[in-house]
């Protein structure tokens, strides 16, 4: 009888210690999932925010319209970021890597940087070109009127002279309209319309010397 119940103590000794074990066994299973789900590699979030803000800082300098081909590389490599990371999310956790995506989000924000700065070094060069080309329009116009006065007067040259006149003052209305746009800050558009109407002056100037010229001839 008492080696029976010995047998039965030590059975149910070596099934205690195997269920021990097994616990152990699944708890330490347990934490090393654990310590592997927690480890995987997570989204840059904060590396997506920063390049964002810095393409916005960059849109904000006008990069959009001054420096279109730069702005829109930058914009370009922000995608192509959150591209790949799209494609490390779709994969089973242990397997997503995020370094490939990091990388190009820290080349995006130096770039983004970079544009904004080359942004208002070219709005500069665009102003002081703007600055520059209407002060000579300006010029040309009182060169166009001091020639108005030498014109031939005659039936045809007085028909011309209004012509020149009505263009005259058409180029000055430009003019004017050049100033603000300068003083708003739209300097490619001031660039633009100060050109054209740098054009159409060094035109009439031309016109009346051709004319002044056969006058000068004829007499």
């Amino acid at each position: 009888m008492k080696l029976f119940v010995e047998l039965i103590n030590n059975l149910l000794q070596t099934k205690i210690t195997k269920m021990k074990k097994n616990l152990m066994l699944t708890l330490a299973a347990f934490a090393v999932l654990t310590l592997m789900f927690t480890s995987c590699a997570k989204p840059p979030e904060m590396e997506v925010t920063n390049a964002k803000a810095a393409i916005e800082a960059a849109k904000a300098a006008e990069a959009e319209r001054y420096v279109a081909p730069q702005f829109k590389a930058v914009t370009d490599s922000l995608n192509v970021a959150l591209t790949e990371i799209e494609n490390q999310n779709s994969k089973f956790a242990l397997f997503r890597s995020y370094k490939k995506a990091t990388a190009t989000l820290a080349n995006t924000l130096t770039l983004a940087n970079t544009v904004k700065e080359n942004a208002a070094i070219r709005k500069e060069e665009v102003k002081n070109q703007a600055q520059q080309t209407l002060a000579e329009t300006t010029t040309l116009v009182s060169e166009v009127k001091e020639l108005i006065t030498k014109a031939p007067k005659g039936k045809e040259g007085k028909e011309a002279l209004e012509a020149i006149n009505s263009d005259l003052a058409l180029v000055e209305a430009s003019l004017a309209e050049v100033s603000t746009l300068i003083n708003n800050g739209d300097y490619l558009t001031a660039v633009d319309k100060v050109k054209a109407a740098n054009d159409k002056a060094a035109s009439l100037k031309a016109e009346l010397e051709e004319a002044i010229a056969k006058k000068s001839m004829r007499k």
